[in-house]
């Protein structure tokens, strides 16, 4: 029996322990809330992120140890050995070190020192799904929690994932074409059309080397109206731009991360066919509606309704991709 341990209950890690279990693997997670939806595919600690009690609990007897969000306490990661390492967790919880990242490894990103006005106030840490930015038209209201970021124009926003083994060997997923709205992703489609992946994967890669990163990363970036891409974010976890991955690839990102932290060899990231991914945000049409469109694959999270949140995505593969319209909001 192999057993992975992983803080965090929601839907990345209910979706690590569906690709896992055809493996022969079992799960435990730790999650404050006793409904995660982790809890159906492995065992659930129920207790706080950084209680030492509840780490010991979650880490006893595993084979290795993750996590399914960057927002976790970075000494209890290190604590118990997690995957990917602690280390890549500083620059994603706090967008001055992020950004700064970027910089050291020479990766374009918007401008954030001095920035021109207007500019977008950003939260350094627990910002997420849009939240904590605003427009900032005075470098004086910047609060000390916050970086100024210059305003973009960007032709599109586009995300790369990109998976390190124990071992070394390393893989990337194609370019994803992403739609957000209200700060939240409501659209994947993958591969994105005209993208040209090379400096992408070249980012990708200075990122996994200066963190010695082990398992999924994802990369958030603006491709400007020249072709140019700026870094915006990164992730160091699977990530909701990946979901399509399911069925769209021939290993999905999920079963990738599982490899890489395992020292397992690394699945194929081929996407045989053009794919999209819906999130349904808020609220889930009836069950039926979505299984009437050909081709559609419905993956629900067992969260309670409310504003704002991802219960689920349906993806769409090959012809199926036609139906897209009958799942965006109108």
């Amino acid at each position: 029996m192999t057993l992975v341990a992983c803080i965090g209950g929601g839907q990345l890690g209910r979706m690590l322990g569906l690709a896992g279990i055809p493996l022969g693997l079992d799960f435990r997670f730790l999650d404050p809330s006793p409904d995660a939806p982790a809890r159906a595919v492995g065992e659930l600690v129920v207790g706080a992120y950084d209680d030492e009690l509840c780490l010991r609990r979650l880490a006893h007897g595993a084979d290795v140890v993750t996590y399914e969000f960057e927002n976790v306490p970075a000494a209890a990661a290190r604590a118990i050995g997690a995957l990917p390492d602690a280390r890549a967790l500083a620059p994603t919880q706090d967008r001055l070190e992020e950004k700064e990242l970027f910089r050291r490894l020479g990766i374009p990103t918007p401008e954030f020192r001095s920035p021109s006005l207007p500019a977008l106030a950003k939260t350094r840490r627990l910002g997420y799904d849009g939240k904590g930015q605003r427009l900032l038209s005075s470098l004086a209201d910047l609060g000390e929690d916050e970086i100024a970021e210059e305003v973009v124009t960007f032709r599109r926003e586009l995300s790369i994932l990109a998976v390190r083994s124990r071992t070394g060997e390393t893989a990337f997923y194609p370019l994803v074409e992403n739609t957000h709205r209200d700060g939240i992703l409501r659209l994947s489609l993958a591969p994105a059309a005209d993208a040209h992946d090379a400096a992408a994967r070249d980012y990708a890669s200075r990122l996994l080397d200066a963190l010695g990163y082990v398992g999924v990363l994802a990369l958030e970036l603006f491709e400007l109206e020249d072709g140019r891409l700026l870094a915006n974010e990164v992730a160091p976890r699977v990530h909701n731009s990946g979901h399509w991955t399911i069925e769209g690839a021939r290993t999905s990102q999920f079963e990738n991360h599982l490899r890489a932290i395992l020292g397992l060899p690394l699945g194929s990231t081929e996407t045989p066919e053009p794919v999209a991914m819906v999130n349904l945000i808020g609220s889930v049409p009836p069950l039926e509606r979505l299984l009437v469109i050909p081709g559609a694959h419905v993956h629900l999270y067992s969260k309670e309704p409310r504003p704002g949140r991802k219960l689920g995505h349906v993806t769409l593969t090959g012809t199926a991709v036609g139906a897209l319209e009958e799942l965006l909001p109108q």
